[in-house]
């Protein structure tokens, strides 16, 4: 069985920041599941045995090499798409997470194939799918130091 297909998968989702105004982003290279070459925050599939805080910190150390400083719970959101030709379903469990921007970079260049620091005003395109709704959802929060 697979998650977000044959049963509800949860992920975590993060936008890590500095506590500027900046925010690091991955794009997604052709080795990732799906939307490849598109930018989006960071996140991970909540396993088994894992809180979403562990997962949460697992998946930033993994992903961009660094460690949480401190977090902030967004909210949720249902991420019901189509990938493949198949209906899917995620619950997504939102973060926005600062980190130490002298240690973050790409932990996985095999699944990123490149990284960056943004702001808001100044994301790269194209964004994944989700980037979109996740910003109209908590846009005001991640503008807040």
């Amino acid at each position: 069985m697979k998650k977000g297909e044959d049963y509800t998968g949860i992920t975590v989702v993060f936008a890590c920041h500095d506590g500027e105004g900046n925010f690091f982003l991955g794009k997604r290279s052709t080795a990732c599941r799906d939307e490849h070459g598109t930018w989006d925050p960071g996140g991970g599939a909540l396993e088994f045995g894992d809180t979403a805080e562990e997962t949460l910190r697992k998946e930033i150390k993994e992903e961009y090499c660094t460690d949480v400083l401190d977090l902030e719970f967004l909210g949720y959101r249902d991420v019901l798409r189509e990938q493949g030709g198949k209906p899917t379903h995620w619950l997504a469990l939102d973060f926005k997470v600062l980190v130490d921007r002298s240690k973050a970079g790409n932990g996985e260049p095999h699944k990123l194939e490149e990284v960056g620091w943004f702001t808001l005003d100044d994301l790269p395109l194209p964004f994944h799918s989700q980037f979109e709704r996740f910003l109209e959802l908590h846009g005001e929060k991640l503008r807040t130091r």
